[in-house]
């Protein structure tokens, strides 16, 4: 009975700990830091600096065959709107649409503001 026990409890832990380390459909790379720092430590975080890691991390995600997060593309989309690279970010915020239809209320708004200025 004592061993039984114990090896019960043994594929408890094992389980639980399995259920710990669950894996993200996203390929998030430092998209999220990328963010944080845009807004906490704008000077570690330029345009340009975001821009060159959220695409290296965007070929990373393409090399796995995963997708990368909601957010990605439109964020990247900013960023460019911002180097005034306006046919990269249009680009972005249309590969946002495509990748999470709910975000096109959102991603429309950005459009238009784009093309209002």
């Amino acid at each position: 009975m004592k061993r039984l026990c114990g090896l019960l409890a043994g594929v408890v832990a094992i389980m639980m700990l399995g259920g710990c380390a669950s894996r993200s459909i996203y390929s998030w790379g430092s998209y999220e830091n990328q963010v944080y720092l845009m807004y906490a430590k704008p000077d570690k975080a330029t345009a340009e600096r975001q821009v060159a890691a959220l695409d290296e991390d965007f070929e990373k995600a393409r090399s796995k065959n995963k997708p990368v997060p909601p957010g990605f593309h439109a964020h990247l989309g900013y960023l460019c709107y911002q180097l005034g690279k306006g046919d990269r970010a249009r680009q972005e915020f249309e590969a946002e649409k495509a990748a999470f239809p709910e975000s096109a209320v959102f991603v429309d708004r950005m459009l238009a503001n784009m093309q209002s200025k």
